[in-house]
């Protein structure tokens, strides 16, 4: 059999038949299992296809697997506290965490930490990259979704405060999920929360788009690759779907059914918990705390396969088959290292052990760097400096050079005098 292109990857929180697993998103049947404690919501994640990493419930540590390695735990990384929201950039190179009301930020080569960002007001319930890893997205019971620059977070003067893009504060209840579209800084952002709505946004311009109220709170939220729908999972155990181009869509609208798209998927018992749609938008995977993670064919509504857990589903997700997960004999190509808890590793004592070299843009600098015009100032003063100083040679050789020729005349001179 050859390896799959999609996989499904899910969680719960009872951890007693595996921590997280993998599946076969058009059977269901199960592919492999990584054991070893239980992992808390939206804290599941994949990190450059070679590490599944996975927050532990309650606890202050991250736990790590080599991918194709399922029956042994590799790594414990121990944070600061309680990891409530986990995720890696889809390039492999930083991995975020949301812990207590901050924002911790790692850069994978070396394990240093890069920046906590500490702009929500209340704890950090959930943060998402965008697919080319420019931007990521936080959201927390505050309310409030911050848009960050990562370039802005990363080469930042540590002297400076980072601060966030956009600030949407359109919601009036905690935001319990949030979903990047494609396109990077022009991708489109949605937000769920128990405000009973659903806010689709600009990243680019920070712009609301479009919001929809439903009669429930909304606990997940997804969109199709095409973004031709929006999918909402309800407290009530429905999935709302939401067509996104009909043609009387209204910048403010409440959710009715209707022959233009605008459907409700009806099987579990309890809260949706988790969303995920297959590359190709014909499937729609769901976890529940009704202990159950299912997959539906979008265009008929009907549940194809389910899935029961032992606790309910935290996790779940439709994912590209990373390359050496069938691959029993492969290893990661580069050693996951130790996470540094301190922003200065070498100031706590707290070292990497990596053995690499961290370069960052204006991250460990002692005098503060001038503006664009003043940087064209001095640089204007050096090349005038240099001119006159080139000029002032040139001068001063063209004078001993007259003084030369002048002397050799005189000799000439002298001698013909003399014959």
């Amino acid at each position: 059999m050859s390896a799959p292109v999609e996989v499904v990857l899910s969680a719960d929180s009872a951890g007693q038949l595996f921590n997280c697993a993998v599946f076969d998103p058009h059977s269901g049947s199960e592919f492999l299992s990584y054991r070893g404690g239980n992992t808390s919501s939206r804290s599941l994640t994949v990190l450059n296809g070679e590490y599944i990493l996975g927050a532990q419930l309650g606890k202050n540590f991250i736990n790590v697997w080599e991918i194709q390695r399922k029956d042994q735990l590799q790594q414990k990384i121990v944070c600061p506290g309680i990891v409530t929201c986990l995720s890696a950039s889809p390039d492999g190179l930083y991995v975020l965490a949301g812990i207590a009301e901050a924002i911790y930020l790692w850069e994978m080569s070396t394990g240093n930490l890069l920046a906590i960002l500490s702009r929500h007001y209340q704890d950090v319930s959930c943060i998402r990259f965008t697919d080319d890893s420019s931007h990521f997205v936080s959201g927390g019971k505050d309310n409030l979704a911050l848009i960050w620059n990562l370039s802005s977070v990363v080469q930042l003067d540590s002297s400076r405060t980072p601060e966030p893009r956009h600030i949407l504060s359109r919601h009036s209840l905690p935001i319990t999920d949030i979903h990047c579209g494609l396109m990077g800084p022009q991708a489109r952002v949605a937000t769920a929360s128990l405000d009973q709505t659903v806010k689709v946004w600009e990243i680019s311009s920070g712009e609301m788009l479009l919001s929809v109220l439903f009669d429930v709170g909304i606990m997940s939220v997804t969109l199709d690759p095409c973004e031709y729908f929006l999918f909402c999972g309800g407290s009530d155990g429905n999935i709302f779907q939401v067509s996104l181009c009909s043609t009387s869509l209204s910048r403010d609208k409440t959710f009715q059914t209707d022959s233009d798209g605008n459907q409700v998927f009806k099987g579990h018992r309890n809260l949706v918990t988790c969303l995920s749609v297959s590359m190709d938008g014909t499937l729609l995977l769901s976890g529940s705390n009704d202990e159950t993670v299912r997959m539906w064919d979008v265009q008929s509504k009907q549940c194809i396969w389910s899935i029961n857990h032992k606790g309910p589903v935290t996790n779940a997700a439709i994912i590209p088959a990373p390359a050496n997960m069938f691959l029993a004999d492969s290893h990661p190509a580069v050693p996951l290292p130790r996470f540094s808890r301190h922003l200065n590793p070498s100031e706590q004592g707290d070292t990497t052990g990596s053995g690499g070299v961290c370069l960052r843009l204006g991250a460990n600098t002692q005098v503060p760097e001038g503006t664009y015009l003043e940087k064209a100032d001095e640089l204007y003063s050096l090349m005038c400096a240099v001119t006159d100083k080139v000029s002032g040679e040139v001068h001063h050789c063209c004078q001993d050079s007259i003084i030369t020729v002048s002397r050799i005349l005189a000799r000439l001179s002298r001698r013909r005098s003399f014959v």
